[in-house]
């Protein structure tokens, strides 16, 4: 069964988040046990270190029991973490938060009919996988196109450059609304993309971004799990850096402009709120800025005034629900028409969920 998003979103009043607690277990009487996954540690400055906050978030509430296990491959591991997390803490409700984890989700949900299992970025679909089983995830592309505006502003060379981990769809529209972005301010200008291959290399990162220093590039952003590695090495070689997935602008603070964050906090109580109230699961959660599922990291010194101003404009525009990203005429860096004219891809559109393109103005090709 799928639950409207704001249906969703208005369970969350009985279970406000408050300040988070150290990373660990809570216990409380009675309580209801959520269980989280992280592909890797949970203090990496990135997409584990987001989804950490949120569950600590969740150590705060009455009655949620807590426990967590990082560095857990996109293996059959998954499968026997969350079993152990069933059978002997008594999980009612998992959060499976990397993408490869899917597969062992749905292959897991069926032996335990009663444990909800919330899944972070697969695509769920009805009549193939099991009702216990949930998708969500947020429109961070907004964020990046955000980003884009900001690296515009920012570049002196007219040149960016995006490193970025597989060519899923989601990476893919994060770098596509990333250049939109960009092009907006100047339409001439272009992003470099370079694949590492998977979600944390930190030594191919590093090369990555290297790499883009030494072609001249002057403002990076990326998409791996991590982007410790591209924010601190951009700022030795004196790139400007957009983050994402979490703020990193300790780590940098004269090169960070701004960045993309994921807020899981508001999808995470939602979860556990219908899940203590026996609500209906949803099996199929996204929203964006306007839901509070995605939000900016804050302007630094090195943002361009100007770059603030068309950024909060923007904002505003999408938090009105009058910005799309993805509209036509749009071609993608071979020449090939991939929106038509007069044609607008809104965000729920399900086509934006199977991305498979680079757009116009990204240099690069999508590894076979």
């Amino acid at each position: 069964m799928s639950v409207n998003r704001r249906q969703f979103l208005a369970s969350t009043a009985a279970l406000a988040a408050t300040a988070a607690l150290p990373f660990g277990r809570v216990r409380a009487a009675e309580p209801l046990v959520v269980g989280a996954l992280y592909v890797g540690p949970h203090d990496d400055y990135g997409y584990n270190q987001a989804h950490a906050l949120a569950v600590a978030r969740l150590k705060t509430l009455p009655g949620i029991e807590v426990v967590e296990q990082e560095n857990v491959p996109e293996t059959v591991a998954v499968q026997k973490v969350m079993e152990a997390m069933i059978v002997e803490d008594g999980a009612g409700l998992i959060f499976a938060t990397s993408f490869g984890y899917f597969p062992h989700v749905v292959k897991l949900a069926p032996k335990y009919p009663a444990v909800r299992f919330a899944h972070c970025g697969g695509l769920w679909q009805a009549g193939r996988d099991p009702a216990n089983v949930g998708s969500y995830f947020g429109y961070i592309d907004e964020c990046q196109y955000l980003n884009g505006i900001a690296a515009g502003h920012a570049s002196r060379s007219g040149k960016l450059g995006f490193v970025a981990a597989k060519p899923i769809p989601q990476v893919l529209r994060n770098i596509n609304a990333f250049t939109l972005g960009a092009r907006s301010v100047r339409p001439d200008i272009t992003t470099q993309v370079i694949f590492t291959g998977d979600w944390s290399m930190p030594v191919k990162e590093a090369e990555a971004t290297n790499s883009l220093a030494d072609q001249g590039i002057d403002v990076v952003t990326c998409h791996v799990d991590s982007p410790k590695v591209l924010v601190e090495t951009a700022a030795k070689r004196g790139m400007f850096v957009c983050g994402y997935h979490a703020d990193q602008s300790v780590l940098a603070p004269d090169a960070y402009l701004t960045g993309a964050e994921w807020h899981w906090e508001t999808v995470y109580s939602a979860y556990v709120a219908a899940a203590r109230s026996g609500a209906p699961f949803a099996n199929l959660t996204r929203g964006g800025l306007q839901d509070g599922f995605v939000r900016m990291s804050a302007y630094t010194a090195a943002t361009p005034a100007a770059a603030v101003r068309q950024i909060d404009q923007t904002r505003a525009a999408m938090l009105a629900g009058g910005f799309d990203i993805f509209r036509g005429p749009l071609l993608d860096n071979a020449g090939r028409t991939v929106i038509p004219a007069d044609t607008t891809l809104t965000q729920t559109d399900i086509t934006l969920e199977r991305m498979d393109y680079l757009v116009e103005g990204v240099i690069g090709a999508i590894p076979g």
